[in-house]
């Protein structure tokens, strides 16, 4: 028997005090004052009978009970968001919402693909997509803010409650401007690496780990001009204007490679092959549309991966 004692309120609240880390930032996001925040959870625990948040240093941090109600709260938003959107498209005659998270490893070629794949079938659904680190948008799919996730596997200890489908693996690769000294170099490129900038992804992305143990495996134990990003705009003006050295995953230039805009360093790096898929959470039913989306994305991968 559900408890009539838990209102709209306080799952969404709870929710947004989870994603956000924060009371001050949940009541931000809420527009309403911290007190109430704090009112609203303190009433949620009230009912549960356990804490669902504990402090940690001058923050917060969800508890063990916390992780577990998290899971079947973002499942319900989810569930009456998509009742809310129902009414709407039955009213108004438009198409569910169809939310993607998109990583830099396939924003610039297979979502374009698949968004044209998606239009020739005349769904009128509207289609959002949010880009980010992996940890953010992992985070909005817990919740429900989003409803798929699309790029490279997590690591096993992010994926509870998600379940992949694998659609192809790539590299990382090592990426400069054209004529970039290192282009026709004949020393090892690994023992050169220091004398230049380095662009590298943040310690927070999937493949940080990856690119950090193939740097050790060659050698490389210290950089000691490193640049961390997550802005491809800004990786590529930067490459194309200096010899800085971006170590980048393949599906983020692909496009800059073929036009000749960047040019591959000669390194193997198949050793940072990684599988790139659709990330969705266990409990969820896609809808008719999410489910036409995505066949467009596995259409798009493998026309991409055939045509590579």
């Amino acid at each position: 028997m559900i408890d009539n004692r838990v209102k709209f309120r306080h799952l969404q609240t709870f929710v947004e005090v989870a994603r956000q880390k924060s009371v001050m930032k949940a009541a931000e996001v809420l527009h309403v004052s911290q007190p109430a925040v704090t009112k609203t959870i303190r009433e949620l625990e009230t009912v549960l009978g356990v804490a669902v948040f504990e402090r940690d240093g001058r923050g917060i941090k969800i508890t063990r009970y916390g992780e577990i109600f998290q899971r079947h709260a973002g499942a319900a938003l989810t569930a009456l968001r998509q009742g809310l959107d129902s009414v709407t498209q039955e009213r108004f005659g438009d198409g569910a919402p169809i939310r993607i998270g998109a990583l830099p490893t396939v924003s610039t070629r297979v979502m374009p693909h698949a968004i044209a794949l998606f239009l020739k079938e005349e769904t009128g659904s509207r289609i959002k997509i949010v880009t980010g680190e992996n940890a953010v948008l992992l985070e909005q799919l817990r919740v429900g803010d989003l409803d798929l996730v699309v790029g490279r596997l997590a690591a096993p200890d992010k994926m509870t409650g998600f379940s992949f489908e694998h659609l192809y693996s790539e590299p990382v690769l090592f990426v400069v401007r054209g004529g970039h000294p290192l282009l026709r170099a004949r020393q090892d490129v690994f023992s050169a690496l220091g004398a230049y900038p380095i662009l590298l992804p943040t310690r927070a992305s999937i493949i940080r780990p990856v690119v950090d143990q193939f740097l050790i495996v060659n050698g490389v134990a210290n950089l000691p001009n490193q640049i961390e990003t997550v802005s491809d705009a800004f990786g590529r003006a930067f490459v194309r204007s200096s010899d800085a050295i971006w170590i980048i995953s393949a599906g983020v230039v692909a496009n800059d490679v073929e036009d000749g805009n960047l040019s591959v360093l000669p390194i193997d790096t198949g050793a940072t092959k990684g599988p790139v898929g659709l990330t969705m959470r266990s409990d969820s039913m896609p809808s008719l549309q999410q489910s036409l989306f995505m066949q467009t994305i596995r259409r798009a991968a493998a026309e991409i991966a055939r045509d590579a």
